[in-house]
């Protein structure tokens, strides 16, 4: 089924895609580079609800922030007090220093236990007691001091195997201190340990005793000592192994410890993202099932399972199925390829199915690609605080403008990712991406591009089409005034239109069409011999207009306000030696043309920027242009149409402005790169920012390109906070006491506060924040949909 990438839409057949020169040669596929958990769990990963600029594979919202979480130094002081507090209290009850301590057990047990002789009976009760006061001790200032809260903020609330290590080292402390604490083996004594006057050793803890009570009396008195040593160092093995049970077996359920295991066993890293719902699941083709495909469906959750498909050749079927929904016509052919050709049906015109290299994220379902991640400062909302940040194409086709000094990065973090996606997408049968670039700049390689020009390289495939593809004389002359004399504010724009005007028409009835450099500027230049021939070859009764034209430009040329001479001046920069292969109208090379927007097409042209720095900015105002009529003329628009232009500096014009505002409603968008905004003409700085809907602002722009951008951003209410905090002086000798103790905790002298809450309304980023405070390797991001959603400018971590 080969659709031109298409799906046969209409009128695209009449220009068709330009290919490679000679037989296409289809190279290897490229390892399927999907998310690495597999084109099946990447099709099942839910993704968030969309939202400008939020990265939605596998997104979970943060929770929202605790206003009462304690601080760290407060939660561990007080765990810490706690526990001395606590060792504290049992050490005087241990050894005897509460007075009558046992005075509520001697209220439930008979009189005679507590004389003199005390039956094992009493020796039991006292153990139970002990246990029963000691587990209230731990209790009560394990609460006191909050020991859970400070277990699972350093050991519980940490990804995996973080957490598995943390607790399990906070079960090996809480182990050997139990089997350390009670010394149930030394409880018998040895004759000659009882011969030099030993003692029986006390434990520290009241459950080992608890545990020699409960021992029947018969175990101590039959066998030799020898015999009973053995017996009590088996029972203590035996309490040891059962007490570090019940101390692991909540800390592993906490810590996760049996899904960790089961996780390594199978041999793959457990993916932290939220389950997937119930309801149809994506690997199955659930579309195709529905329509009565079952085969074909079955075909591809083969390929998908085997790993013969990528994500490319998914979304590139899916969108297949599309056009066969919109026409029914079409289902046998899809059917047919599907069925035969599996994860390969309905190829692209070049026949790749990947790119040769990846250098960003992305999620083709959405469209999406990852630029970064929001940064975890107060300076962004809460809920955007580590999450992804992406743009598509529902964000660039309001255009974005990127501004950063040399080194920012904006090619590396920006340009190459985007390029990347619509390149992908193009792929996929969905975009259609021109990128205007320096030689040598680093957007991939050539494999990676069905057309690539390179005015000035003798060895360039593909020749650019100095009129944009059109027919008509008043059009062309419409996009070359606005290449050669855009950026000239001395110069009429319209007057350098008519000029043109006068000339190419005459010129295309006469040879059929339009001129080349150098004649263009012969005839510009109003040499007699150029001006005597054009008329010679016009018919006097055929072509009286065009006579008339040329007659006009005649008189014309020369007074005051004429552009003829200045529209020469800037031909004669395309007509050097390195360009006299280019620019070809007589059909002897495979000139490119931006008509060819309507296929799913990859084009690259790299300006000739060092030998020819004027000649690269003519052609960048030329493409940028022709992009801008040529979009929004596509019969077509199902396409998403992008150009990218890698340093706008001197391609941004007035008209040019205008027409990137026509942009939104043709499914088409720019990108544009500038190292200040002082590369543009001062009275377009406004215009510019306002025709954009997208922003990003690299770290180390000037205050004077700061202040603009927060002229744009506008202003927010913000509630502000004022807390006066005022020392309390105690005057008795206990409170000061209190005070003291509680400044050692929480390292704060007592205050009392005095609390002011208002509104004010401030600008969301100033001038000086962003030429400041916006760290190396960030940028402030601010983005707009064709739909007029907006997102606030947020600072975006490029380096994540």
């Amino acid at each position: 089924m080969d659709t031109e990438g298409t799906h046969d839409a209409r009128g695209t057949r009449a220009n068709p895609v330009p290919r490679p020169a000679g037989p296409p040669t289809v190279p290897p596929v490229p390892a399927p580079s999907q998310p690495r958990t597999g084109l099946v769990d990447w099709l099942r990963t839910p993704r968030a609800a969309p939202e400008p600029g939020l990265w939605r594979f596998a997104h979970r919202p943060r929770p929202d922030a605790d206003p009462d979480r304690v601080p760290d130094r407060a939660l561990i002081g007080g765990a810490a007090l706690a526990l001395l507090a606590a060792a504290l209290v049992w050490s005087l009850w241990h050894n005897g220093y509460v007075p009558h301590s046992r005075i509520l057990l001697e209220l439930v047990t008979p009189t005679d236990w507590w004389g003199l002789e005390r039956p094992r009976a009493a020796t039991r009760a006292l153990a139970v007691y002990n246990t029963l006061v000691a587990v209230l001790v731990i209790w009560g200032f394990g609460r006191l001091g909050n020991w859970r809260g400070v277990f699972h903020r350093y050991a519980v609330d940490h990804p995996q195997p973080t957490r598995a290590l943390r607790t399990a080292l906070v079960g090996a402390v809480l182990v050997w201190a139990f089997v350390n604490a009670d010394e149930v083996a030394h409880f018998v004594l040895t004759p000659e340990q009882a011969a030099a006057g030993a003692t029986v050793p006390r434990s520290a803890l009241p459950f080992g005793d608890l545990l020699l009570a409960l021992v029947p009396p018969s175990w101590w008195n039959t066998g030799t000592v020898v015999e009973v040593s053995d017996q009590l160092h088996t029972l203590a093995t035996v309490y040891h192994l059962l007490g570090s049970a019940l101390i692991l077996w909540p800390i592993a359920r906490a810590g996760g410890w049996l899904t960790l295991v089961r996780d390594l066993r199978q041999g793959k890293k457990r993916v932290a993202v939220p389950q997937q719902q119930a309801g149809e699941d994506p690997a199955d083709w659930p579309q195709l099932r529905a329509a009565g495909q079952s085969a074909a469906a079955d075909r591809l959750v083969a390929e998908g399972n085997s790993g013969h498909m990528n994500d490319v050749d998914c979304v590139r079927i899916r969108r297949a199925w599309d056009s066969v929904k919109a026409d029914p016509s079409r289902l046998p052919a899809f059917t047919d390829a599907v069925l035969r050709q599996g994860a390969q049906a309905c190829p692209h015109p070049s026949g790749h199915r990947d790119l040769p290299a990846r250098a960003a994220t992305h999620d083709l379902l959405t469209s999406q690609v990852r630029l970064g991640r929001y940064a975890d400062l107060d300076r962004n909302p809460a809920a955007s605080r580590g999450a992804g940040s992406a743009v598509d194409p529902d964000t660039l086709g309001s255009s974005l403008l990127a501004v950063g000094p040399s080194g920012a990065g904006k090619t590396r973090h920006l340009v190459r990712p985007v390029v990347e996606s619509l390149a992908l997408q193009a792929l996929a049968g969905q975009a259609a991406v021109v990128v205007v670039c320096a030689a040598g700049t680093p957007l991939g390689a050539d494999e990676g591009y069905d057309v690539v020009v390179k005015p000035g390289d003798p060895a360039s495939t593909y020749d650019l089409d100095l009129y944009g593809g059109t027919t008509d004389p008043d059009e062309a002359a419409a996009l070359l005034a606005e290449a050669l004399a855009g950026d000239l504010p001395e110069i009429d724009a319209r007057r350098a239109q008519t000029a043109l005007a006068q000339l190419l028409g005459p010129y295309r009835a006469a040879h059929g069409r339009f001129p080349a450099v150098p004649e263009l500027r012969e005839l510009l230049d109003s040499t007699p011999a150029a001006l005597d021939d054009l008329r010679s070859r016009l018919d006097t009764d055929e072509h009286r207009n065009q006579l008339r034209e040329l007659d006009a430009r005649a008189r014309q040329f020369g007074t005051p306000g004429d552009p003829g001479l200045a529209l020469a001046d800037r031909v004669a920069v395309l007509d050097r030696p390195a360009f006299a292969d280019f620019f070809d109208t007589a059909g002897e090379s495979r000139p490119f043309s931006l008509r060819s927007l309507e296929h799913p097409l990859r084009a690259r042209i790299d300006l000739p920027e060092r030998a020819h720095p004027e000649a690269a900015h003519l052609l960048t105002r030329l493409v940028l242009a022709q992009f801008t009529a040529g979009a929004p003329a596509r019969r077509d628009r199902s396409l998403f149409a992008f150009l990218v232009i890698d340093d706008a500096t001197h391609a941004v014009t007035a008209e040019s402005v205008r027409a990137l505002q026509r942009l939104r409603n043709a499914h088409a968008g720019v990108l544009l790169t500038l190292r200040a905004l002082g590369d543009v003409p001062e009275n377009l700085h406004t215009p510019l920012l306002g025709a954009v809907g997208c922003h990003l602002v690299h770290s180390g722009v000037s205050t004077w390109d700061g202040r603009l951008f927060a002229q744009s951003w506008g202003t927010e209410w913000v509630e502000t906070t004022e807390v006066a905090k005022h020392t309390v002086f105690a005057d008795q000798p206990l409170t000061r006491a209190v005070h003291a103790l509680r400044k050692l905790v929480t390292g704060k002298a007592v205050t009392t506060d005095a609390v002011t809450v208002r509104k004010v309304e401030r600008e969301r980023w100033s001038a000086s924040d962003l030429a400041r405070e916006v760290p190396a390797g960030h940028a402030v991001l601010s983005l707009t949909t064709v739909k007029g959603e907006h997102a606030p400018p947020l600072l975006v971590d490029l380096h994540h």
